[in-house]
């Protein structure tokens, strides 16, 4: 018997979803420090309009890639926030490089 090829997208995508609800149940997300941050050094922009970004965060037992909002940045570093599966909000300070924007 072979793969769905219909709904193997689809099936991948919630196995991958539960796979990231694990990750991120009853755990904070890792965030730069403020000495990496270098506020004092780079300019802080916030935005009034969220943005849509796909982005690299990392908890404590692995590196997940999630769907989230940008809401502050320097030439560095972005600020983002994303709500778990059970509506929990996590923020977390992340490098630009781990940030994609999204449509």
């Amino acid at each position: 018997m072979g793969t769905n090829k219909r709904y193997a997208d689809a099936i991948d995508r919630q196995q991958h979803d539960r796979v990231n609800d694990m990750i991120m149940r009853d755990s904070t997300p890792s965030s730069l420090t403020d000495p990496e941050l270098e506020l004092d050094r780079f300019p802080l922009t916030r935005t009034p309009v969220p943005e849509r970004v796909r982005v690299w965060v990392r908890y404590r037992d692995a590196a997940i890639r999630i769907d989230a909002e940008l809401i502050a940045w320097t030439p560095r570093a972005c600020a983002v926030r994303w709500r778990t599966s059970t509506g929990e909000q996590h923020r977390a300070w992340v490098w630009a490089s781990a940030v994609e924007k999204l449509g």
